[in-house]
């Protein structure tokens, strides 16, 4: 089906899964959009290696549901488990632990790729290594992921040990980075971008690591990998427009902040660690029916600390409100030839779409190329033709490959027609 569908097509098409990505390069305006969701099963398992086969329009929480209560766990979990691993491979996802074990594809043994032409490829490093590379990060330009084969990792508990905490400013915050980070495979800073003066960047920090059986208190460590979902609660409407305002966020941000103690022990369900705002339906309508855009880009490490000093500073001046602000160190960077991670500080802002925020985003745009960074892709709908290009400079390789594979631009989308990635010839 998905063949035909490939082959037959009278437009430009885009593969789809669950729908995460912030931007628009799941959206294709000009074509088809081909939903892959309903591909999720499983292929093969090898509870040794915890070596695992299967659908990319399975979601990375049908995984967990299956394979945590067998002791294994994501190689890399991103802040949500509704992403699917088509998507993961897409935008080569990052999560907590990449200050240590880098980026989704360090993981991914091989997948299966539709192309243009009708015919299915086995990439790997191996076999294909160019399309492996090029589809890695790739945004779903190169074809369809149907299946994927990657590496599980063995967990004891379905429960997370935590270590949280306080930072007064960014100095301290980074300093607390560099003294705890190797300890912990996890770790990541909430920070409020309403903070000025000698408060910048303060914010807190949780590192964490898989839970030992032997850590547990007795009731659990009798049924440790029992995994169960968040109680979630849910939104039912769209909140009026403004409520999330200067007041509301700083109020938030002063409880969230001053509650805490300096420092804290605690052990938590996986699902609370990871994946926190799942536990909220129809979260998105806290910002009311203009929504919001999720800024997130990535600064070199030998430049990081001046330019989230040039950000966070930028953003108060202006008027516009982060409700939500998250930092991680990111580690190796990614062969894929647009991968978002390099070594540095990524930094990622919740901001309520009023007047004035596309003129400050094109802002930020412009300090993050002065400085050598890069916004990631899934969560773009901002970034012009010049600035991408400039920010990933193994665009031309990956254009070689491209017009390798699908010369007439068959795979198109609304972010790659913005982009002025590649032609769309059928529409």
């Amino acid at each position: 089906m998905l063949r035909e569908i490939v082959t037959t097509a009278p437009s430009s098409l885009i593969a789809r899964g669950a729908g995460r990505s912030y931007g628009d390069a799941a959206l294709n305006g000009a074509g088809w959009t081909v939903l892959t969701e309903q591909l999720n099963r499983v292929l093969a398992f090898d509870n040794r290696t915890g070596v695992l086969r299967c659908e990319a329009g399975m979601r990375l929480g049908e995984i967990l549901d299956l394979f945590v209560p067998q002791g294994w766990f994501l190689p890399v979990a991103p802040g949500t488990r509704f992403v699917t691993v088509g998507g993961a491979v897409a935008f080569d996802i990052h999560g907590k632990n990449h200050h240590r074990d880098g980026s989704f594809s360090h993981f991914v043994h091989s997948f299966d790729l539709l192309t243009a032409s009708g015919e299915t490829l086995t990439c790997s490093r191996d076999e294909h290594a160019d399309l492996f590379w090029a589809t890695v990060g790739g945004a779903g330009l190169t074809g369809i992921i149907t299946e994927a084969t990657f590496a599980l990792r063995p967990i004891e508990t379905a429960f997370v040990t935590c270590f949280t905490m306080k930072a007064r400013n960014l100095d301290e915050t980074l300093a607390l980075f560099d003294e705890h980070e190797h300890a912990y495979p996890y770790s990541v800073a909430w920070i409020d971008a309403l903070a000025a003066g000698r408060s910048l960047g303060r914010g807190l920090l949780i590192f964490g690591g898989h839970t030992r059986r032997e850590d547990l208190k007795a009731p659990r460590r009798a049924d440790p990998l029992h995994y169960e979902h968040q109680h979630r609660l849910s939104v039912p409407f769209d909140l009026p427009d403004g409520l999330l305002n200067r007041f509301t966020i700083n109020a938030f941000n002063r409880l969230y902040f001053g509650w805490r103690r300096k420092e804290q022990h605690t052990i938590r369900a996986i699902d609370p660690f990871f994946f926190p705002l799942d536990a909220i339906r129809h979260w998105n309508r806290l910002y009311g029916k203009r929504g919001f855009v999720q800024y997130q880009c990535v600064f070199p490490q030998d430049v990081s600390r001046e330019a989230l000093v040039a950000m966070l500073t930028a953003l108060r001046a202006s008027g516009q409100k982060a409700f939500l602000a998250v930092l991680k160190r990111l580690g190796p960077a990614s062969p894929g030839l647009l991968s978002f991670a390099m070594p540095g500080y990524t930094l990622s802002l919740d901001l309520p779409i009023k007047d004035g925020l596309d003129a400050f985003l094109q802002a930020l745009n412009d300090r993050l190329l002065d400085v050598g960074g890069r916004v990631y892709l899934a969560k773009d709908a901002h970034l012009t033709p010049e600035a991408f290009r400039a920010m990933y400079p193994r665009f031309p390789e990956w254009l070689d490959v491209k017009e390798r594979v699908d010369p007439l631009g068959v795979f198109a989308s609304t972010l790659s027609e913005r982009l002025q990635i590649t032609p769309s010839a059928r529409s």
